[in-house]
């Protein structure tokens, strides 16, 4: 019996959501690499405008957490309001009537918290779930870590931003080539991860 084949995690503009997850004014001085983490993301949600990939935005609570930070630029999204530790209940009718959604980019705060619980309810629903791993932050970073290593036991794939969205482009002779490589001629802000990563860490092997 051929032995399964292993799943790629492969990602296409044409079946891809990019999910902004509750980067907002309140977590601004507690979370850990906020602006490093906001930076990135923003530079996901450009890439994803110029590949027509389509973007979800959440807001926890916002009237005790506060707006969206505008350094974002998610100007022209509407964010959809939860206090559930998932964005999948908030989102469920947008994905419900995407039939051809095969996986899914997330950035956001707190990895321990809206992350990890989103990751588990899309990995759920059979989607491939793409957590990138220099747009997310927590206010400590033992949950970070730990909610990566968590993340990656139930099936997700760790990605930086520049991978997907290399990934994404495919190919230097994509008509959106040039005004993206404008975006990643600057390698992403450091947010902490080679602190997190180096060595022999038990919890990524």
């Amino acid at each position: 019996m051929a032995a399964a084949r292993p799943i790629l995690g492969r990602v296409l503009p044409g079946s891809s959501i990019l999910f902004l997850c509750d980067m907002q004014e309140k977590f601004r001085h507690n979370v850990a690499y906020f602006p490093q983490i906001v930076s990135v993301a923003a530079r996901m949600l450009r890439v994803a405008r110029l590949l027509e990939v389509p973007v979800l935005l959440t807001e926890q609570y916002p009237q005790g957490l506060g707006p969206t930070v505008p350094e974002l630029g998610a100007e022209g999204l509407r964010p959809l309001t939860k206090t559930c530790f998932s964005m999948v209940p908030a989102l469920q009718q947008e994905l419900d009537s995407r039939p051809q959604l095969r996986s899914v980019l997330l950035c956001g705060i707190e990895a321990q918290a809206c992350i990890l619980n989103t990751t588990l309810d899309l990995l759920d629903r059979g989607l491939q779930v793409h957590v990138v791993v220099d747009a997310c932050s927590s206010r400590s970073q033992v949950d970070r870590l730990v909610a990566l290593a968590r993340m990656r036991q139930s099936g997700a794939f760790l990605s930086t931003s520049e991978g997907l969205i290399l990934q994404l482009v495919g190919d230097a002779a994509h008509p959106q080539f040039k005004e993206i490589q404008k975006l990643i001629k600057e390698p992403a802000p450091d947010s902490g991860l080679l602190g997190l990563f180096q060595g022999q860490n038990p919890l990524l092997h």
